[in-house]
């Protein structure tokens, strides 16, 4: 029960009524029980600095924060982490008293997802589809967790150049080429280690596929293909992969683990991540009756 001495940590987010947030973060308050509370709060944009300053104010222990935010904060921030300097994003603030450090755990929640079902990236050729906020974070924590090859694909828009350039600049393992190269796509879905889905092809009410189907079709068992897609639990996608005999992930995994790498650096306590994933796993049963 919320008391005077109850420790408040947040969501900052637009929409915010949707996400799982408060159910991981109050899941794992009440298994460990922790004096403390997670709210959700939707706010506009142009009022980010203030609710900065009234976070140092009301002794708000820290945040998670979702689009569009995870870019506009960082001016009003004390400190970021290596990972939130290279990404220029963040998704997780802490409030150590009065000055406020940003963080980007998503890498962590990727990471966290594989290892928890013994895959390693270890000398791994990583497909990533996508060049967006997750996507990003995804490829950053591939190169440093020892990937042999990171392949971006993305669309060839306006910001292809300047993006192949910026994420080449990482490493020099990593390549970023057009979803237009079909036949080698064809040639990388043979040969990958690891699909990943950085997109939102897929999302619920989404039945498109984030690669032709001939593409799709060169899948085989051996491979991992993880969607960081966690609604529906069964993507397009992750149907296809298991068609074709590879080990599907879907992005609860991910979702729980940067959560827990949140959870930690407020509390300095370990998620109970079991708990929190049955919670979360049946949680979204419910949204999909």
């Amino acid at each position: 029960m919320n008391d005077a001495n109850t420790k408040l940590y947040g969501l900052l987010a637009h929409p915010a009524h949707h996400s799982m947030s408060p159910l991981i973060h109050n899941t794992a308050f009440a298994q460990l029980k922790i004096n403390a509370t997670y709210l959700a709060f939707d706010v506009d944009q142009p009022k980010v600095q203030p609710i900065l300053e009234s976070m140092k104010l009301m002794e708000i222990g820290g945040v998670n924060l979702s689009m569009p935010f995870k870019g506009t904060v960082v001016p009003y921030l004390d400190s970021l982490s290596e990972s939130a300097k290279k990404l220029e994003a963040v998704n997780t603030i802490v409030n150590d008293d009065g000055r406020l450090r940003g963080y980007n755990t998503d890498g962590q929640g990727f990471l966290g997802a594989l290892t928890n079902q013994g895959i390693s990236m270890t000398d791994k050729q990583v497909i990533v589809l996508g060049a967006g906020g997750a996507a990003r974070a995804i490829i950053l924590a591939s190169v440093k967790s020892g990937a042999r090859e990171v392949i971006v694909i993305k669309r060839d828009n306006a910001t292809f150049q300047a993006t192949k350039h910026e994420l080449e600049s990482w490493s020099k393992r990593v390549k970023v080429i057009s979803f237009a190269e079909h036949d080698v796509l064809i040639n990388l879905m043979q040969t990958a280690d690891i699909l990943v889905n950085g997109t939102n092809v897929g999302m619920a009410g989404n039945d498109e596929l984030p690669l032709q189907k001939s593409e799709l079709a060169e899948l085989h068992s051996g491979q991992v293909v993880f969607d960081a897609i966690y609604f529906p639990l069964t993507t397009p996608l992750l149907r296809i992969a298991k068609q074709q005999g590879c080990v599907a992930m879907n992005g609860t995994g991910m979702l729980v683990f940067q959560a827990a790498a949140a959870f930690k650096l407020w509390t300095g306590t370990d998620m109970p991540v079991d708990v929190v994933m049955k919670a979360v796993n049946d949680e979204i049963l419910r949204r999909s009756k």
